[in-house]
C-alpha cells in the first residue's frame, strides 16, 4: 500500500447531498474544507450505496449533512445513519448567499457540505423508524378526513340556506351530527326539479359525512393505543389528550434526544420568547419560526386549561391585575406548557 493510498483512507470527510425527488446530488470536502468532488446519484437503495461507496473512495466519511431529511432525504438519512455515520439536517441555503453566487444542485450540495463541517448545521434528524413516523402517518389521513369533514358541512349549510323553505325550516338549527344523520337519511323524490337536485345533493353530502365518521373512528382505534404505548405521561397532563399528544410527539420525531434542552424544545414549537429591543424600547416577542402544528397543541393546552383549571385561572388573574394583556398571559402559559410536556417526551418517560 502506498503512502498516497494510506492517507487517502485516514483523511477525514465531510458530505453534503441536496435531495431530490430523483436525484440527489454529493459533495465532499476533506479535513480542511476543500472540495474534492461533485456527483449524481440516483434515489434508490442501489443509488445510497453507491453515493456512500463515492464518498468513501475519498476517505473516511465522518459527517454527512442532508437537506430535507423529513422529504426526498428521509430514506437516504436512514440509509447513512444506519451505516454508522452521523447526520445532521442542513436547512437550504441563505437566501443572500443564492444571490451573490446563484443557486445550482451542485453549489447547494457543497453549501450543505460546509454547513455540517463548520457545525452551523448540527441538528440531528428526526428519524422516521419507530412508533412516532406511524402516528404521524396515521395523522395525515385523520388531518385530511376532519378538513373534508368540515367542508362537507358547510357546504350542506350552504345548500339549505339557499334551498326550499321546507329544508331550511327543518334542517337550519341542527347541531351538525344531527344534521349529518338528517340529511343522509333524505329520499328525493322526482318531481320540482331544483328541489330534487337540492335534495340529492344533500344526501349525497350526508353520506360522504358518515363516511368521513366511520374513517376519523377507524383512523383513532389505531393512534390512541400508539399514543398511549409511546408517551403516557403526556396524556397524564392537564389538558392533553391523544389528539394533542400525537402533535407533540409528531414534532419532536423517533429521537427526541435530539432536542439538547426544554429551551431547544420551546423553540421549536415557537413558544420561545426572543429579544426585539432597539434604542429604548426592551421588549421581546415569540419566535416565528418553528413547529406550527406543536404550537397549536401547546395554545389548545393553553386555552383548554384557561376555562376549567383553577391554577391557571388563578394565574391569569393575577397576571392581568399586574397589567399583562391575555397574549402576553398566552405566551407565558404557552412557554410553561412546553417545559412541562419535554419530560414526557422520551419512549422511556412514565
Amino acid at each position: 500500500m502506498t503512502i498516497v493510498e494510506t492517507r487517502a483512507e485516514t483523511r477525514a470527510i465531510t458530505g453534503g447531498v441536496d435531495t431530490h425527488a430523483d436525484v440527489h446530488v454529493a459533495a465532499a470536502l476533506d479535513s480542511v474544507g476543500g472540495l474534492l468532488g461533485v456527483e449524481e446519484f440516483p434515489v434508490s437503495p442501489a443509488g445510497y450505496a453507491r453515493l456512500l461507496g463515492w464518498l468513501g473512495g475519498f476517505g473516511t466519511v465522518c459527517l454527512v449533512g442532508i437537506e430535507g431529511t423529513g422529504s426526498y432525504g428521509a430514506g437516504l438519512a436512514r440509509h447513512v445513519a444506519a451505516a454508522g455515520i452521523r447526520v445532521v439536517e442542513v436547512d437550504r441555503s441563505d437566501r443572500q448567499d443564492r444571490r451573490r453566487q446563484g443557486k445550482s444542485d451542485p453549489l447547494d450540495a457543497v453549501s450543505a457540505a460546509r454547513a455540517a463541517q463548520s457545525g452551523r448545521a448540527r441538528g440531528a434528524p428526526k428519524g422516521r423508524d419507530g412508533a412516532v413516523e406511524a402516528i404521524r402517518a396515521l395523522m395525515v389521513a385523520k388531518r385530511s378526513a376532519v378538513g373534508e369533514r368540515t367542508r362537507t358541512i358547510n357546504q350542506a349549510r350552504a345548500l339549505i340556506l339557499t334551498g326550499p323553505d321546507d329544508l331550511r325550516a327543518r334542517f337550519t338549527r341542527h347541531t351538525p351530527a344531527a344534521l349529518v344523520a338528517g340529511i343522509a337519511s333524505l329520499r328525493p323524490r322526482p318531481g320540482d326539479v331544483p328541489g330534487y337536485a337540492v335534495r340529492v345533493a344533500l344526501r349525497e353530502l350526508g353520506r360522504r359525512a358518515v363516511f368521513l365518521d366511520g374513517q376519523l373512528e377507524r383512523l383513532d382505534e389505531l393512534i390512541v393505543p400508539l399514543v398511549t404505548a409511546r408517551a403516557p405521561g403526556l396524556l397524564a397532563l392537564y389538558g392533553i389528550g391523544p389528539n394533542t399528544a400525537a402533535l407533540l410527539l409528531i414534532a419532536a420525531g423517533d429521537h427526541p434526544g435530539r432536542l439538547r434542552s426544554e429551551a431547544a424544545w420551546a423553540h421549536l414549537c415557537a413558544a420561545a420568547p426572543i429579544p426585539a429591543s432597539s434604542g429604548k424600547v426592551t421588549r421581546h416577542r415569540l419566535n416565528p419560526g418553528g413547529d406550527r402544528q406543536a404550537n397549536h397543541a401547546l395554545w389548545r393546552i393553553v386555552f383548554t386549561r384557561m376555562g376549567s383549571d383553577a391554577a391557571t385561572r388563578a394565574y391569569v388573574e393575577r397576571r392581568t391585575k399586574e397589567g399583562k394583556s391575555k397574549a402576553e398571559i398566552i405566551r407565558c402559559l404557552k412557554r410553561y406548557v412546553a417545559r412541562q410536556v419535554y419530560p414526557h417526551l422520551r419512549p422511556d418517560a412514565g
